[in-house]
């Protein structure tokens, strides 16, 4: 038994050692301060130290080797630890300012909400506004999932509706450079910063539907405006802490799912841990069986009647467009 548990502890080894190895490699590459080739030499020694770790774990020389390699991995954690998001940059202008808001009593007041008009993905009308909203109007809470990826990735944003007809959505975002792109893999290894951007909905859903043609889903959620008020706090305070302190994206630990699941549970709401806050395209069928959904009907009832392309396509510009769109999508609150 001494020889098998000895040969697991080496796999083990053997697995740290690999992904520790991977993702040193990456980490020069993608931010690493170096030209090309300072870069590649940096991979090629890390590779080296790696490969040597792994064939001293079979050898009488495993301290030895394994001993370097620490001290190498200790040093790219100490140099990682030196990264910090930059607060200024030439930034995309969709992405350029974060919004930060005040409460006085019970009125909110935004500044930096974003309402571009959109004609095409590089032309189109840039507006930030200041816009002031009564807390104690506060009545509904909506979630849009906007799939560019397949089914398995979306993304997520969070519409807060008050009873005079007016809505405002919530992302948080990529603060990518002019002429950047969204990178999943380069976003893990701090490579832009986050943003929250608070607009409204004829802007950041009517881009996704009727400009970028990605396939957007509307869900209407069962949930109380003290809720929906916590929540909605939750998100200025974030957002004014950004405009403080940037914070790198990240996409696996903080992006536009994980970001809100934060602030839900710092709100005091309960989100017990499932793999579908990862992949955030199945998210219909966690917040259905959380009972956020209108579970009056099925699951695949809901799912069909959430899509809203057709709908924005035709609402298009018109002021009515959130009216709109959520003519048809269920919702626990209609009679």
């Amino acid at each position: 038994m001494r020889g098998f548990w000895r040969y697991v502890a080496i796999a083990i080894a053997a697995i740290v050692v690999l992904l520790l190895t991977a993702w040193g490699c990456l980490a020069f590459w993608y931010r690493l301060p170096l030209p090309l080739a300072g870069k590649l030499a940096a991979i090629l020694f890390l590779a080296l130290l790696g490969a040597a770790a792994l064939l001293g774990l079979f050898t009488k020389w495993r301290w030895r080797a394994s001993g370097l390699f620490a001290a190498a991995m200790a040093g790219i954690l100490v140099w990682w630890g030196t990264i910090q998001p930059q607060a200024e940059g030439d930034w995309a202008t969709d992405v350029s300012r974060q919004v930060t808001g005040e409460v006085e009593g019970n009125i909110l007041t935004l500044t930096n909400v974003r309402n571009f008009n959109w004609r095409t993905r590089t032309d189109f009308d840039e507006r930030w506004e200041v816009r002031r909203f009564d807390l104690n109007e506060l009545s509904s809470l909506d979630m849009f999932l906007s799939y560019w990826a397949g089914p398995e990735m979306a993304h997520l944003l969070m519409s807060f509706g008050f009873k005079d007809g007016t809505y405002l959505a919530w992302s948080a975002e990529v603060k990518r450079s002019k002429g950047g792109a969204f990178s999943p893999v380069a976003d893990f290894f701090k490579s832009s910063p986050l943003v929250i951007i608070a607009a409204d909905e004829r802007d950041i859903v009517r881009l996704r539907t009727n400009v970028r043609g990605e396939d957007v889903r509307l869900y209407r959620l069962n949930t109380s405006p003290e809720n929906a008020r916590k929540l909605l706090l939750e998100y200025v305070a974030d957002a004014n802490a950004l405009a403080q302190s940037p914070q790198f994206y990240n996409s696996i630990t903080t992006n536009c799912t994980t970001v809100i699941v934060k602030m839900m549970r710092a709100a005091g709401g309960s989100i017990p841990f499932d793999w579908r806050l990862i992949a955030n395209g199945y998210l219909p069928g966690y917040a259905y069986d959380m009972g956020a959904l209108d579970n009056r009907i099925s699951l695949e009832e809901v799912k069909s009647r959430a899509s809203i392309d057709e709908m924005a396509q035709a609402a298009d510009t018109s002021p009515e467009f959130s009216d709109l769109i959520r003519k048809g999508v269920p919702s626990m609150h209609d009679k």
